[in-house]
This record gives C-alpha cells, structure tokens and sequence, in this order.
C-alpha cells in the first residue's frame, strides 16, 4: 500500500510547480468586432454609433469632437510581468452637427513609446525639516499667526 501511494503522489507533486507556467491572457476594454466597426458608416449620427459601439472609454473636444473605444490584451506567465499583445483605439471622429466625418483604427503598431522623465526640479531657496520650519517661524518677526 506504501508503494502504491508513493507511485500516484511523487508524480503528482513533480508536476504541480509546472501549473503556474502556463500563459493566461487578459482583455481589458471594449472589444470591437469588424463587423461592428462596419456598422458605423461616415455620416452616421452621434446616438447610432453609441447604439453599436457603446458608450466611449474616452472622448475629446479638442478640434472636432471624437469617441475612442480601447482595448488591450495582455499575457501574462506564471510570475512574469504581463505583456502587451495587442492593443487598439478605433477612433470616431464627428463634424459640428454631431455625424461621423471620419473613423481611425490605430494599433499596437501605431503607438509611440514616450519616454517619461521623472526628474525633478528644485526650488530656490533652503530646504529645512519640519522641526526647523516651525523653530524658524517662531523666531522670525516677520511672521505672524
């Protein structure tokens, strides 16, 4: 009996690490089929696209009002950090009236890394402690509460 155990639970806890290797993936955002995409003709109104697509991730008013639905799937293994697989913003652009003038299909391919700098930048003048602050307040004539 001590054999047959051993023979079921050795295998069993060989192949257990190996469970988490396996690559799980993420949709995040609204997904936009072809065929809904196809829907949205130019000249469409503001409520007929909103009646396929949904309500927008984002929108803008910047130049022209514009509708951006985004969505992006990652993959993720085990305890690697995730990877983007696919990403994509379908933008709907409209005139004054509020009809679709123009629709943008943007991919993974079409972004741009921007580089983020998290420098910081000093102000002129000492920079004190709390303690000092308060000690320097009190002596200082100047300053009144």
């Amino acid at each position: 009996m001590n054999f047959k155990a051993s023979a079921l639970i050795i295998p069993l806890l060989a192949t257990l690490p190996l469970g988490g290797c396996f690559t799980s993936t993420y949709t995040h955002g609204h997904v936009i089929t072809n065929s809904m995409l196809s829907q949205v003709q130019v000249g469409s109104s503001r409520e007929q696209v909103e009646l396929v697509l949904g309500s927008p991730s984002t929108t803008s008013s910047l130049a022209g009002d514009a509708y951006y639905y985004i969505s992006q799937k990652t993959a993720t293994t085990a305890f690697l950090a995730p990877s983007i697989v696919e990403q994509r913003v379908v933008a709907i652009y409209f005139d004054d009236d509020g009809f679709v003038q123009d629709l943008g299909n943007y991919t993974l391919e079409d972004g741009k890394i921007v580089d983020i700098v998290t420098r910081e930048t000093r102000t002129g003048g000492a920079d004190y402690g709390f303690l000092t602050q308060i000690l320097r307040g009190a002596t200082n004539p100047g300053l009144s509460l």
